[in-house]
């Protein structure tokens, strides 16, 4: 007897059927059921009760259709559970049929999916180790409203995409199985045939928890459910660490050269390595956080991680999500706050990737001149796509919640912003107002913000914006984006700058140094001197200092010290700490045999002693944000090369007076006017022999003598050394 028709058995076969689930499995048949089942190879197939194994009947192979089989059960017309056993050759095995369960995604999954705010979309998309309707498995589902037929595909099925499709949710999009057996560690991928019929290149999972080591492009079930975080409290109160008026001093670090294992054929360290080694290094050094460069899964080593494919998976090249986790909690454990760098601007083309994801411009927009980043060679997001919004803003979300990681520094964003950035004339699209701003994105961005915060108390949100957009680190209510801090891009090229340039010429571009004041406090800026600055050919930080070795090193230690007496919270990239001496290679380790040198030695030491000044006297950091935290003393020594300025905390703070001398010249008996009498005490000086300088200061200290200058009663006659930076604090008693 037939109990497929022909053209159910004929889609069932071809693989093109795009609605397995009312064919294959337990359906009602003339007063009882009707078992259909495929099973390509088999030579018979049976199905048995669950409890006993008994065989209750055996299925026919369909004439049509040489690999259905299907038979008929005299019974009640209801769900019920069983099993198949399948026999090929001298094999024989028993497995459970996948389209006997259920749906997993609930009506409303569904319905805040559809309306873009499913704040926790992760744990609805994506393969979940799970126990469903009894029976231990995976659950998959992914999003693509305009494929005909997605099936998931890997080693468990022979990559047959006849064998797994999957059962397709309403109106979303959304496409769901759950595969009984499948867990931890299996690859896979989904196959997918678009509405003209034609079969896609394989897709990783958008929302994979897990990735095969590059180049290969598979996804892996991770499980998420298992970690056991004892960061309790470093959770509850992260936001006394994270907030304007607190020292941050953050250590940026490529997580695949900071350190190598040169024995073992120059591998990378993994995430328990680093647990160790990295966590202990960021906190002797005494850095309130680390910011990791991209940490999702991305297929090109050479973008550093800002090509990412997979953006809910931990790139696989130091271990697993887990071991990732390990790692984060042992820096929470030291009381070290983690950053990492997200990447919601664009995505790169690869074929198993999300473009064209169900053979349309899913994620992406169709036409390029929206759609298309000239600069990077990548697709841009369709913000204005409720459903791709919500992956993204999810996404925030997930890093937050799942990996407890304490802020996002939000990579390219005046590239979202702007609808024309870095494109021509004719190669970009006005928003609907005729002009340039990208609403969808500003709205996009806006949203997270608030989502971030509001879902994850104490972390903070960092912008790399570099134009002139106002209010990134405004409150939302108040008409800006949203973000806790944006990074200092003016301050950063100003002031690199200046350094650059021989000293006797400095004079002339005195206000790169001061003109950053002019806006200090129009953000909540952080000072970066990042990866960007030691690469494509900019040499390192020690390369870009003028001079003789020693002249360099003098000045490289002068302007470190100026960062850190200047408003504005601090990241610096991995090796500036120690004067690397060449520009950074992602493909092999920092220089760190050249802390046998007395010189960087010398400089690590420094900036060492700059996070414990920093964090230790609050006038240096609670008004870092606030203009009443500052006051010039010394702006207009254009000649001379000298800046001076007094750093303010509460009233009960001791204010700090920072000097630097930018030319190789000693001025002796400079005389600087303060704001309070009494002793004032030489805490910091980057000329000290402590840091391989020439040992020229002040003795300790200096008191003030009633003579008026720069506009204060009292007044300092100090010694500032030749390319130096100086700290003084007044003495309380």
């Amino acid at each position: 007897m037939t109990y497929t028709s022909r053209k159910d058995a004929l889609s069932i076969q071809s693989g093109v059927c795009d609605d397995p689930f009312s064919i294959l499995g337990l359906h009602d048949w003339e007063g009882g059921v009707v078992i259909r089942a495929f099973a390509p190879g088999s030579a018979k197939v049976e199905v048995l009760d669950y409890t006993s194994g008994a065989v209750q009947c055996e299925l026919e192979r369909d004439k049509n259709a040489p690999d259905l089989f299907a038979g008929f059960l005299n019974r009640p017309n209801e769900r019920f559970p069983y099993k198949l056993r399948y026999t090929r050759g001298d094999n024989i095995w028993t497995g459970e049929d996948p389209y006997r369960f259920g749906p997993v995604i609930g009506e409303l999954d569904e319905y805040l999916f559809g309306e873009g705010t499913h704040q926790t979309l992760w744990k609805i998309l994506g393969a979940h180790v799970m126990k469903h309707e009894g029976v231990e498995g995976t659950h998959f589902a992914v999003w693509a409203p305009n494929a005909r037929r997605v099936s998931v595909v890997g080693n468990f099925n022979g990559w047959d995409g006849r064998r797994h499709p999957m059962r397709q949710r309403g109106v979303t999009g959304v496409w769901e199985i759950f595969i009984p057996a499948l867990g931890e560690g299996e690859t896979y991928k989904y196959e997918l045939i678009n509405r003209q019929g034609q079969l896609l290149p394989l897709k990783a999972d958008p929302v994979g928890f897990g990735s095969e080591h590059p180049p290969r492009t598979a996804s892996i079930i991770r499980d998420l459910s298992s970690h056991d975080w004892q960061d309790v409290e470093w959770i509850e109160n992260r936001y006394k660490k994270n907030n304007i008026d607190q020292p941050i001093s953050i250590y940026e670090v490529h997580l695949g050269s900071w350190r190598r294992v040169a024995e073992e054929g120059n591998r990378p360290l993994s995430y328990l390595e680093l647990a160790d080694q990295l966590v202990q290094y960021v906190k002797d050094m005494g850095f309130t956080h680390v910011e990791l460069m991209p940490i999702s899964e991305f297929p090109f080593d050479g973008s550093w991680g800002y090509q990412p494919v997979g953006l809910f998976a931990p790139t696989i090249r130091h271990g697993t999500p887990e071991e990732f986790r390990t790692m984060v909690e042992a820096f929470h454990a030291e009381g070290i706050g983690v950053l990492i760098d997200w990447v919601p601007g664009h995505f790169p083309e690869d074929a198993h990737g999300l473009a064209k994801f169900d053979g349309t411009a899913l994620y992406e927009h169709e036409d390029r001149r929206e759609g298309y980043h000239p600069d990077w060679n990548t697709l841009v997001y369709n913000y204005g796509r409720r459903e791709v919004a919500n992956f993204l803003s999810a996404n925030a979300l997930y890093w937050l919640k799942e990996y407890h990681i304490d802020g996002l520094r939000v990579d390219a964003v005046a590239s979202m912003l702007y609808r024309d950035y870095s494109r021509n004339e004719g190669e970009w699209i006005p928003n609907k107002d005729g002009g340039r701003e990208n609403y969808e994105a500003i709205e996009f961005l806006r949203n997270m913000n608030i989502m971030a915060y509001r879902e994850s108390p104490g972390i903070m949100t960092v912008a790399e914006e570099s134009t002139a957009f106002s209010g990134v680190s405004a409150p939302t209510n108040h008409g800006g984006l949203g973000f806790g801090f944006k990074w200092n891009m003016g301050w950063m090229n100003d002031t690199l700058r200046y350094m650059s340039h021989d000293p006797v010429h400095r004079k002339y571009h005195h206000h790169d140094m001061t003109f950053g004041m002019h806006y200090a406090y129009s953000e909540n800026y952080i000072l970066p001197l990042s990866h960007d600055e030691v690469v494509h050919g900019k040499g390192s930080l020690l390369d870009r200092m003028p001079g003789y070795p020693a002249d360099q090193f003098a000045n490289l230690r002068a302007y470190f010290g100026y960062m850190w007496g200047h408003p504005g919270k601090k990241l610096l990239f991995m090796g500036g700490e120690f004067a690397q001496g060449e520009e950074w290679n992602h493909d092999q380790s920092l220089d760190w045999h050249l802390l046998g040198h007395d010189f960087q030695r010398g400089v690590q030491s420094l900036v060492r002693d700059l996070n414990r000044l920093y964090k230790t006297l609050p006038a240096l950091y609670r008004n870092d944000c606030r203009p009443a935290g500052f006051e010039w003393i010394q702006c207009h020594s254009a000649d001379d090369s000298v800046f001076a300025w007094i750093r303010y905390g509460d009233k009960t703070d001791a204010p700090v007076l920072v000097v630097s001398n930018m030319t190789p010249v000693e001025r002796q008996n400079y005389r600087l006017g303060v704001s309070h009498a009494g002793r004032w005490v030489e805490v910091l000086n980057t000329d000290s022999s402590l840091y391989s300088g020439g040992g020229r200061g002040n003795l300790g200290g200096a008191n003030t003598e009633e003579i008026a200058s720069h506009g204060k009663d009292v007044s300092l006659s100090l010694t500032i050394p030749p390319l130096s930076t100086l700290y003084f604090t007044l003495e309380q008693h």
